[in-house]
């Protein structure tokens, strides 16, 4: 396509397929697939069954995203990921980036065409009107204009367009024309602004905007084609809307050249127009493309693009169309070619006008030869301005050189006009941006008129090309300027310079690290320092901040001015990351602060901790020293030191900061702790004991309150003591504590904290405390008294208070301390035998609030329980309830026997538990009523009480009573051995005796056999039954206990069952049955029985019919006693008798017999079962009958479809095909896939032939061997699995038509491509699958994977035709799997090729290099320019050194830009190839590198060419001066040591630049070189050598060239002391000059005014002795050289003594 397209205009590709991107072809047309611009193409694919929305997003390298959505018609917004959706009337508006619905709309009338007018405005065409709908707000459709009514009847709508400013509207529709095959075209054109409408006759237009030569402002153009009857068509270019005083644009109507081939049928149906070039794009319906010039109108270009019909198009953003073609889904990029679109005008359509206007608007070439012809013509007819606009506008700037300016300088200037290169700069600034060479030349004569501000005007505009040129031309006017020029052309020391000068050193910085420009920074600061001290500390913050200066410099610097403020502040601010490595520094700040005078700033730094690396101990004594003794113990780590500091502290209580001693304890270890304050307390203990018990109190965890405790004792000083523990008791949680402070409150007398601390605290040691109190004997004892309550010391303090007389505190404790306690203080009283009175009164004093149980206790404990009997009466007598005292006065009535069974009995409040258990040894009768009257409660110790005392009679009778199922099991209960106990024999004798036959409840009756079952007591019960029940009662015909006894004789003594049985009948025969039969008693002849005699006597058939299923089911469930079974079926004859009796026979696999029983109970509902059981025995032809019985129930797909297979097994395949032919609800087609996969195949193929199922159809026909009929039947189905299958057995059977045909259906889905392929070659036929394959390459639905597979196939079998097929078809192939096949193959040239036109190009070269024999020169060079691993480039260079070292050259200079040169010289100087580069390393010396530099000089000594070697010296001094002084001072040729010596003169080595000079007696050299040394000891040397030399004329040539530095006195001593007093005479002749002249200034300077005469008259005197001229060193004259008296080279010219001479030198004038 490229040589295709090589001379043509423009330049056409296929940028995607959406067939191929999975979009049906079918839904690639109109309406369906929508593209509104360059980003989105829309798609409403509605293949395969499902609706969905296809979005192609061209930004993200054509990206598909596939959306469930049911749509007629989808757009993508042309900006942004928005998209509307219409079904039906109904439009809705989908944000998808945020995942929400922005609008919805439901019309009245039926959308025929909408589309995106702007990124939020949709137009929408209905069949009668035309509205827009913006997307923001909530506004619905607005309507903008009614359609004409040429455009309503059979008029299609294509199109519609609005103008850029929205006033303009165009609606294009197109309607069958008058004669066959022609469209016409109708045009509605709307103005907004006057609501009027005028129709055009046409078929497509397009807006677009545009400046219209000798305007300014911008038009809005309208652009369609006119095509009325008989006429050919015409292309119209008009303004719309103009202003018509500015004049209306418009162009004469221009011929459209339509094709002769396309006659009457072709139409346009697009067109689109490109604002930026001025171009119209017109696309016809039968592939066309026309090209028109908007400002002429002219058609520059028609061709025919494509075959296909294109519905749709949309403008590029740079440039150019995209277009859609319906139905093969192609998007077609169309754009002129920049290269061929000026030539092929002016080849072509020779129109050399609209050739230099279109090159001149585009700035394409092509034209160059014609703006040359056309300059110079202007210029020969002086036509100034019409050659100044030609030259501005030409192309590429192609007349904008150095020789256009120096013809326009060569004009002579007209009168009152300006000169003609002002007016060729005035027309190029007017048309935009001056070059670099322009700009310099406008900006001197400029500058030269001092108009500055004009340059300024115009470099604000951005008018002028910024060089280092112009600053450095701007710099000696402005400053300012020149600033903004460097920094626009990017040279970053002149701009720092300009900044300096400004004094913006704050900005210097960023610009530094913005660029990465490295500055002298300790200079400009050592500069600024001395200037502006201020200045200079903001500069070096912003350096200490960037780490571009020392800090320690900046110190230095600022401490030599004694700055100490600047120091701090910038220390300050340069340290305060507090990084360990700025110890030193933090160390440096604080100490300048604290020995210069500040110690305030040093103290205020500290305070704020902000550095933690310095000197601690350097800084403390500094502290110290200057008065912050605080500082100083913050600073101190031997205890010593804080002890001295701590003392000085604390002794002056004015200036005690106590917070901070008591923080800076917190940072000291306890032991540091415990020193300092026995330190404070040794030295001063009155005065320090304030601040000591403090910090005890605050740091007690930290010490210890044991030490602390200690500290205080060891100075007896229980005030300090008191003081701390007081500070901390209420929150420690030590005993020591507590117990101390105890201790020393009570030695302090402060009872009432003894009694607090007693009475609230919880931690001390009560033992200890209690001694303690006991043994301080204080004076009140409440202190004791509340630690022996509260930790039951109460027998204690009784005894303590009862011996010391203190009973008046035993009773407040007891009557309102702890009145519970009473008992425990009663007790122990009567221990101290204390006076019964004192006692009583004690008691009747507390009242109710002593605890009777308690009292009672320790009363009954010490047998005095008679003394409490008048208290416990009284209690009673008031109505106590309580019941410890009713337990109390029952226990007295029961010793005493005041009628304890009474009491026993109607006593309600005693506790039956308590009392009962007091009875036992006294009556155990009476403690049987005490426990009986407990309800239940006291069950266990009435039980034991009548067990042990025999008391058998009332436990029965108290059982029967109780009805209690638990109490019974508990005296029935066996022992733990499993034998029975004693006991319980003679309780169910009386139980059996008297308690049951006493009593009349049935109830009881009950529960007592329901005991003896719990208890296993079965012979006892049956007994018990039998009696009740047979032998005559009030319970004979109860039915509970007929059912009893039967249950109980099953699990007892089954053998007597069946008697009671046929004796009994008032009992649930079912249930009972039911448990006869169960697994546990398998009594199955009685529940036979059972169920037999009760269904004799049922009522109801239902009833009779239930008993007998059950009958039956107990012969041939239990029994199975299936011919019984049957008799009784046959007896019986009920259906579901025989329902139970098939069922049974199935599960004994009598599947004939079932199904019969099935059949006589006409029961299908177990059809499932006898289906599967007839299938496990494999009889279907028994299965036949019953599933036509069957069918005739039940209309399941199972009966059916289990038919189809019972007569398929059976094969009856005449019955199957009558009955799949009948209606039936069989599932045919999954018994068609149980026959095929059981390889039924003709019963199979009778199966899927009735229901269409092809694809199976085919597979049978495959099995079958009839693969005609296969492939027909596959085509029917057209699914790919079945082309698979087909496929694969025609290969597998060689045929290979048949499986080609096959193929070929298969070919166009890329998923089963691959299979297809393994499938052939796996049976060896490459060559056939390259056949199917390569005639696959034309089908409709060709997709990458073919092409691709193709070239693997060639990569494989025929590799001689891969190149050909890729070239080809490169675009459509996946190139990495070709690639990857190529690799395989080893077929390197066509991998190269792959990789270049992929873009690879890094792996195109890494192949070439690796593979020599892919190797191509000019493509090597094509792919290693585009290359994105630097990596490569180097690469490469070792590849060509070794490879192709003679195409080295070529290689380097292609690489140029983007080698780091550097690297290559260091990659070449490895491979010692240095020579081989020297013309790159000369092109590349530019930019000034040290390794190109080095490298060229030493190719330039290796070659002896010292003119470059000195060329390459004085312009590129990047490199090592002094190693190549070295290198050359010792070389064979001179003016390679000439070399040296002027290297080291660059490097201020003077002495040794003139000792080589003095060497090679370049005499010349040696006295420039000291004479640039300023040096006058350089000086006197030289000439000392000179006059050793005797070599008078350098003598005196040194005299006159470093005259400033010459001393007087050396030089006329060493020429009177040498005769060379004539040679030294011009130097003494000069300097006496210079003397007086001096002289001559003080003295004018200091001398008294005078009168103006005498000053002319003084004047007059001295040019009278002096003359007017200048002296003889300094008039310039040249006097003639003796033969043999000059140096050569020195330009001298030499008398014979006493002649002057004549010189000149700088400085000496």
């Amino acid at each position: 396509m490229a040589a295709a397209q090589g001379n043509i205009p423009v330049v056409f590709s296929e940028v995607l397929n959406l067939t191929t991107a999975g979009i049906g072809s079918e839904c690639v047309k109109f309406n369906s697939c929508s593209m509104e611009s360059d980003k989105f193409i829309t798609v409403c694919d509605n293949t395969g069954g499902s609706t969905q929305v296809v979005i192609v997003d061209m930004s993200q390298g054509n990206s598909v995203k596939k959306r469930p959505i049911s749509a007629e018609a989808a757009i993508m917004n042309p900006v942004s990921e928005v998209l509307a959706l219409r079904s039906g009337q109904t439009l809705q508006i989908f944000n998808l980036e945020l995942r929400s619905k922005m609008k919805s709309h439901n019309l009245t009338e039926a959308v025929v065409f909408w589309r995106w007018t702007a990124p939020n405005n949709i137009a929408i065409v209905t069949g009668s009107a035309v509205y827009h709908w913006s997307i923001e707000g909530e506004s619905p459709p607005q309507k903008v204009f009614d359609r004409h009514e040429k455009l309503l009847d059979s008029c299609q709508i294509i199109n519609y367009q609005v103008s850029a400013d929205g006033k303009w509207c165009l609606l294009m529709g197109i309607k069958a024309g008058s004669e066959a095959n022609v469209v016409d075209g109708v045009m509605q054109l709307y103005s907004i602004d006057q609501r009027v409408s005028q129709v055009l006759n046409g078929h497509t237009g397009v807006f677009t905007t545009m400046k219209p030569e000798g305007r300014t402002d911008e038009a809005q153009i309208l652009c369609f084609e006119e095509k009325k009857p008989d006429q050919p068509p015409k292309l119209f270019v008009m303004e719309v809307g103009g202003d018509k005083a500015k004049g209306i644009f418009r162009l004469q109507p221009q011929a459209i050249p339509t094709p002769a081939e396309a006659g009457n049928v072709d139409f346009p149906v697009s067109m689109q127009a490109s604002d930026g070039q001025g171009i119209v794009y017109m696309v016809s319906k039968m592939g066309y493309l026309y090209l028109f010039d908007i400002y002429t109108g002219k058609c520059l270009y028609r061709a025919q693009i494509t075959r296909g019909t294109i519905f749709v198009t949309t403008p590029m953003s740079n440039g150019g169309i995209l277009a859609i073609t319906a139905r093969t889904g192609q998007v077609l990029q169309v754009g002129i070619n920049p290269q061929t679109l000026v030539p092929y005008i002016v080849s072509t359509l020779r129109d050399t006008a609209l050739a230099i206007s279109i090159a001149s608007r585009l700035n394409l070439p092509g034209a160059d030869d014609l703006y040359m012809q056309q300059f110079q013509q202007l210029m020969a007819a002086n036509d100034v301005a019409g050659a100044a606009k030609l030259a501005a506008e030409s192309p590429a700037g192609v007349l904008r050189t150095p020789e256009t300016i120096q013809k326009f300088q060569a004009i002579p200037g007209q009168p009152g006009q300006p000169q003609p290169v002002f007016q060729y700069f005035s027309t190029l600034l007017e048309k935009g941006k001056l070059n670099q060479l322009e700009s310099l030349e406008l900006a001197r004569p400029v500058l030269q008129q001092g108009r500055g501000q004009l340059l300024e005007k115009w470099l604000q505009e951005d008018k002028l090309h910024c060089s280092e040129q112009l600053g450095d031309l701007v710099a000696s006017v402005d400053v300012n300027m020149a600033l903004s020029v460097y920094l626009r052309a990017e040279v970053p020391e002149k701009a720092i310079n300009c900044m300096m000068q400004r004094g913006e050193f704050d900005k210097i910085v960023a610009y530094a690290t913005k660029v990465n420009y490295r500055c002298d920074y300790g200079n400009m600061l050592q500069m600024l320092a001395h200037s502006n001290p201020q200045g200079a500390l903001e500069f070096a913050k912003q350096l200490a901040a960037g780490s571009l200066i020392d800090p320690n410099t900046v110190v230095e610097m600022f401490m030599a001015s004694n700055r100490i403020q600047e120091t701090t502040a910038f220390l300050l601010e340069a340290l305060k990351e507090n990084k360990p490595e700025e110890g030193y520094l933090q160390t440096k700040l604080l100490d300048i602060n604290l020995r210069g005078g500040s110690p305030q700033v040093a103290d205020a730094i500290l305070q704020q901790k902000m550095f933690t690396n310095y000197d601690r101990v350097l800084i403390g004594k500094l502290c110290e020293q200057a008065g912050l003794t605080q500082r100083a113990m913050e600073h101190y780590t031997d205890v010593e030191d804080m002890k001295r500091a701590l003392v000085a502290m604390c002794s002056n209580p004015q200036t005690m900061n106590a917070d901070f001693v008591l923080s800076f304890f917190g940072s000291l270890s306890p032991e540091h702790s415990l020193e300092c304050l026995k330190e404070l307390m040794a030295r001063n203990m009155r005065g320090t004991i304030q601040i000591v018990t403090q910090v005890s109190a605050k740091y007690t965890e930290q010490i210890g309150s044991a030490a602390l405790c200690e500290l205080f004792e060891s100075f007896k000083c229980y005030e300090g003591l008191f003081m701390y523990l007081g500070q901390v008791v209420n929150f420690s949680q030590d005993p020591v504590v507590h117990f101390k402070y105890i201790e020393s409150a009570a030695k302090m007398q402060q009872y009432k904290e003894v009694e607090r601390v007693c009475r609230d605290s919880t931690v001390f040691n009560p033992e200890e405390v209690k001694t303690f109190l006991m043994e301080a004997k204080l004076p009140d004892p409440r202190p004791l008294i509340h630690v022996c309550d509260r930790f039951d010391f109460v027998d204690e303090m009784t005894a303590y208070l009862y011996s010391s007389n203190l009973t008046k505190y035993v009773e407040v404790y007891c009557q309102k301390v702890s009145p519970q306690k009473t008992p425990q203080v009663i007790g122990k009283l009567l221990d101290l035998d204390c006076n019964e009175d004192f006692i009583r009164n004690l008691l009747n004093s507390v009242g109710i609030a002593c605890p009777v149980e308690e009292l009672v206790e320790q009363v009954e404990r010490r047998n005095r329980l008679r003394l409490l009997q008048p208290w416990l009466e009284a209690q009673v007598a008031t109505g106590n309830r309580e019941v410890a005292t009713h337990n109390a006065i029952g226990k007295i009535y029961v010793t005493l026997n005041r009628d304890p069974i009474s009491f026993l009995n109607n006593n309600q409040f005693y506790d039956p538990k308590v009392l009962g258990k007091f009875c036992e040894k006294l009556d155990p009768s009476l403690a049987f009523a005490a426990y009986k009257r407990g309800a239940g409660e006291c069950d266990d110790d009435l039980i034991t009480v009548c067990q042990e005392n025999g008391l058998f009679k009332d436990l029965a009778r108290y059982l029967v009573e109780k009805q209690d199922l638990e109490t019974w099991a508990t005296v029935l209960a066996l022992a733990e051995d499993g034998s029975e106990p004693p006991h319980r024999r003679s309780l169910i004798d009386q139980v059996v005796q008297t308690a049951l036959p006493e009593t009349k409840n049935p109830d009881e009756v009950s529960v007592t056999v329901k005991a003896f079952m719990a208890g296993e007591l079965t012979s006892e019960l049956i007994e018990l039954l039998e009696r009740i029940v047979l032998q005559g009662s009030d319970f004979s015909e109860n039915r509970n206990l007929q059912n009893l006894l039967i249950l109980t004789a099953i699990k007892a003594d089954p053998p007597r069952v069946m008697e009671y049985i046929n004796r009994l009948d008032n009992f649930d025969g079912e249930q009972i049955a039911q448990i006869a039969v169960s697994d546990q008693y398998e009594l199955f002849e009685e529940g036979y029985t059972i169920y037999t005699k009760f269904a004799k006597v049922a009522e109801g058939d239902e009833a009779k019919t239930v008993l007998n299923v059950s009958a039956i089911a107990v012969l041939v469930d239990n029994l199975h006693a299936m011919d019984r079974g049957k008799e009784f079926a046959e007896r019986v004859n009920a259906p579901e008798v025989w329902s139970k009796l098939g069922a049974a026979q199935l599960v004994e696999n009598m599947v004939s017999e079932s199904i019969t029983s099935y059949i006589k109970a006409e029961d299908p509902s177990q059809y499932t079962e006898v289906i599967e059981k007839s299938e496990q025995e494999g009889d279907y032809g028994m299965l036949v009958p019953f599933l036509v019985m069957a069918r005739k129930q039940i209309k399941e797909p199972t009966l059916d479809t289990m038919l189809i297979y019972a007569y398929a097994k059976s094969e009856k395949l005449g019955d199957l095909e009558e009955f799949v032919s009948a209606p039936n609800v069989a599932n045919i087609q999954q018994i068609g896939e149980r026959c095929f996969e059981e390889q039924m195949y003709n019963a199979a193929k009778l199966l899927f032939a009735s229901i269409g199922n092809n694809a199976k159809l085919a597979l049978c026909f495959v099995h079958l061997g009839m693969f005609r009929e296969a492939t027909d039947a596959a085509a029917k189905a057209n699914a790919v699995s079945t082309w698979k299958e087909v496929s694969k057995a025609c290969v597998a059977a060689e045929e290979f038509r048949l499986a080609a045909m096959c193929g070929m259906h298969i070919i166009v889905h890329p998923d089963h491509l691959e299979e297809l392929i393994t499938l052939y070659e796996r049976a060896a036929q490459s060559d056939e699958l390259i056949k199917m394959l390569e005639q696959g390459l034309g089908l409709e639905g060709a997709h990458a994977g073919i092409f691709t597979e193709l070239g693997i196939l060639y990569s494989k079998y025929l590799p001689e035709k891969l190149m050909e097929h890729i070239k080809i078809f490169c675009s459509r192939m996946n190139i990495p799997k070709i690639l990857r096949a190529c690799d395989k193959a080893r077929l390197w040239d066509e991998a190269v090729f792959l990789y270049k036109n992929d873009e690879q190009q890094d792996s195109a070269v890494k192949l070439m290099i690796e593979h020599p024999t892919a190797f191509q020169h000019d493509l090597f060079l094509d792919c290693c320019q585009k290359v994105r691993n630097t990596e490569i480039y180097y690469m490469s260079i070792g590849f060509y050194l070794e490879m192709q070292p003679m195409q080295l050259t070529r290689l380097l200079q292609v690489l140029t830009p983007n080698l780091d040169h550097s690297r290559v010289v260091h990659q070449l100087r490895k491979s010692e190839n240095l020579p081989l580069a020297a013309p790159y390393l000369k092109s590349v010396q530019k930019e000034n590198l040290t390794a190109v530099n080095e490298a060229l000089n030493e190719l330039y000594i290796e070659e002896e060419d010292y003119p470059s070697l000195r060329t390459s010296i004085d312009d590129f001094d990047n490199f090592d001066q002094l190693a190549l002084a070295q290198k050359t001072e010792k070389h064979e040729l001179l003016e390679f040591r000439r070399i040296a010596a002027y290297l080291y003169k660059r490097n201020t080595r003077y002495a040794q630049s003139i000792e080589l000079s003095k060497g090679d007696k370049m005499f010349k050299d040696a006295i420039e070189t000291t004479n640039d040394s300023k040096s006058a000891e350089l000086v006197e040397e030289l000439l000392r050598y000179f006059v050793e030399q005797e070599d008078k004329e350098c003598f005196c040539a040194t005299l006159f060239t470093c005259y400033q530095y010459v001393s007087p006195d050396v030089a006329i001593e060493l020429a009177w002391r040498n005769n060379m007093v004539d040679f030294v005479m011009p130097y003494i002749v000069q300097y006496t000059k210079h003397l007086h002249a001096k002289i001559a200034t003080l003295d004018e300077r200091t001398a008294p005014k005078v009168d103006e005469e005498e000053e002319q008259v003084s004047q007059a005197a001295a040019a009278m002795m002096y003359g007017d001229g200048p002296m003889m060193l300094t008039d310039g004259m040249q006097m003639g050289v003796a033969p043999g008296m000059g140096a050569p080279g020195m330009g001298m010219g030499m008398g014979a003594p006493g002649m002057g001479m004549g010189m000149g030198a700088p400085g000496m004038g």
